[in-house]
């Protein structure tokens, strides 16, 4: 009895359900920043986080705290709360784009299926995170990672959706054509004379033919 004891009462511990996260969490850098005092220097950490859902949404924040762990989880609340939703086209970009914030210089362009993520660094860490598959990328900037990350999402969010693309192009020197046609089609044509005109209308006709005749000279008889 005393062995059946302590086993009657692990069981009675509720298990713990691990509950699967909503967001994909991933720090993307950890610096340690320091403030000079009158007695010295006091060091603090600043962190930079990227959230995102792998789907269509992603949002980076920046914070700073006593320790890591502090500095990441204030940056991860910054970041919740600052999503951008990501146009996306076929698991790939919908066009090329091109941002600058500070002096980070970021290209992202679309790419075909099986090609994967040609990115590093912070951008490639964004661009999973937001559901991104297939793309080109190229830092023609500064390799700052905290302009570098904003600069991403600044290009994220610029994108327009394949919904909203102009596919046909209007033509108003056709409608012009279109709209004189019609306004000579409506115009009053000029009446021909009918071949069954009454008699009267021929006389005159007639009449002048007689007087030329009249004016003629005879001709002599032989």
């Amino acid at each position: 009895m005393a062995d059946t004891k302590p086993q009657e009462r692990r069981n009675r511990r509720p298990e713990m359900i691990q509950e699967e996260k909503q967001f994909d969490e991933r720090t993307l850098h950890i610096d340690r920043v320091a403030r000079v005092v009158k007695g010295g220097r006091r060091f603090r950490f600043r962190a930079l986080v990227v959230v995102g859902d792998r789907k269509h949404k992603v949002g980076i924040g920046t914070a700073k705290g006593a320790d890591v762990t502090a500095a990441v989880t204030k940056a991860t609340e910054v970041a919740k709360k600052n999503f951008v939703t990501v146009s996306l086209y076929k698991g790939t970009l919908p066009h090329e784009v091109e941002t600058k914030v500070s002096g980070a210089h970021i290209l992202l362009m679309p790419a075909s299926a099986g090609t994967g993520l040609i990115a590093g660094g912070v951008v490639r860490t964004i661009l999973e995170v937001a559901g991104v598959k297939n793309a080109l990328s190229k830092s023609l900037g500064s390799t700052n990672k905290t302009n570098t990350a904003y600069a991403t999402i600044k290009a994220l969010d610029s994108l327009v959706p394949a919904s909203k693309w102009v596919t046909s192009v209007s033509r108003p020197k056709a409608k012009a054509k279109a709209k004189t046609e019609t306004t000579d089609s409506s115009a009053p044509k000029a009446e021909k004379p009918s071949a069954t005109e009454p008699a009267a209308a021929k006389k005159p006709a007639k009449a002048a033919a007689a007087n030329n005749a009249a004016k003629k000279p005879a001709k002599a008889k032989a």
